[in-house]
């Protein structure tokens, strides 16, 4: 994972020795919205209003982050509306690349570039920082509107609404102010802290993010005992963002990162809610196990040098789920 410079590639990877050894992510850098009518969104500049065909997603199938913005595309219905480019599952010195030998990696086919930078060198030749997907380009002005994804699936979760007739609401206005408090702790020690503790360099700082993680897993089990969702029985944006990390809990971070008290499956009420969440119409063809396992066990050599990929467990996500009990009781 490096960084553009001035718009100068660098192999440069997270830099841990000045933080303690623990892991900080970069901010997105394009902040941009989508909206209904075109006008300005909470950040970044107005002029990007919501046309089908306008709008380009690049993304791994790999990446948590990228996944969102994937399953916000598939219950949102806008796959015909908005396009999409899968970057290779490898990532080593030049970063995510569109090599297409891969199956499921697609190449760019807007513009034939060979590497995900040159999307960001495109928008701008002198830009600095990670390199990160999801991308959201716009054709028209032909720029990036935003590569944070939080904001991304709000953009799809409405700005379309009018072209698709899909009214689905996963963040819905009674709910946002309860719902912030949830999505910033599972996004602090859930999403992010599974990172925090594979890539920490020092004993200390992965004692402190696998602590808090698993204490998190633990508030959400109980949560989930009594709540179908994790905002009643209302399905939210909060419980698609949590989904990407669960969905590569046991398939790769209780080994590769290191978050081995419990796998997911010895949590009955977040495994049964893991289980329906996937199994919910569309949201399983947006994974691919392939990509996930792929991608962890052979770009992150400094956690696996030799590159080798886990047989893994045998894990049933088509099991019954019983989770209706809790919206009938």
């Amino acid at each position: 994972m490096g960084q553009l410079q001035d718009g100068v590639w660098t192999n440069e990877w997270y830099d841990t020795k000045t933080s303690g050894g623990h892991f900080k992510r970069s901010t997105a850098s394009y902040r941009n919205w989508i909206t209904a009518d075109g006008s300005a969104g909470p950040s970044g500049r107005g002029g990007f209003k919501a046309e089908s065909g306008r709008y380009h997603l690049y993304v791994s199938y790999a990446c948590p982050w990228a996944h969102r913005t994937l399953i916000f595309r598939k219950l949102k219905e806008l796959e015909t509306h908005i396009t999409v480019d899968v970057v290779d599952p490898d990532m080593f010195d030049d970063g995510w690349t569109f090599a297409d030998d891969f199956p499921g990696a697609t190449g760019d086919r807007l513009f034939g570039l060979p590497f995900a930078r040159d999307i960001y060198l495109r928008a701008d030749p002198n830009t600095s920082g990670r390199v990160t997907v999801p991308i959201l380009w716009d054709r028209q002005d032909n720029t990036i509107v935003s590569n944070e994804s939080s904001e991304i699936i709000r953009m799809f979760n409405s700005a379309f609404d009018r072209i698709t007739g899909n009214g689905l609401n996963f963040w819905p206005a009674h709910l946002r102010d309860a719902m912030d408090p949830v999505n910033d702790r599972i996004y602090n020690t859930i999403n992010n802290g599974v990172y925090k503790s594979g890539f920490a360099t020092t004993q200390q700082a992965y004692d402190e993010a696998v602590t808090a993680f698993f204490e998190t897993m633990d508030w959400l089990e109980a949560r989930l005992a009594g709540s179908r969702y994790l905002m009643g029985d209302t399905i939210t944006e909060a419980d698609w963002r949590l989904l990407p990390t669960l969905l590569r809990f046991d398939p790769v971070y209780v080994g590769h990162f290191k978050c081995n008290r419990n796998r997911l499956v010895e949590f009955p009420n977040l495994w049964a809610y893991t289980r329906e969440l996937y199994q919910w119409p569309g949201v399983a063809e947006t994974v691919h196990f392939d990509h996930i396992t792929r991608h962890y066990h052979v770009s992150h050599e400094s956690i696996n040098p030799h590159r080798i990929e886990p047989i893994g467990f045998e894990i049933d996500w088509t099991e019954p789920h019983g989770r209706e009990r809790l919206s009938a009781a």
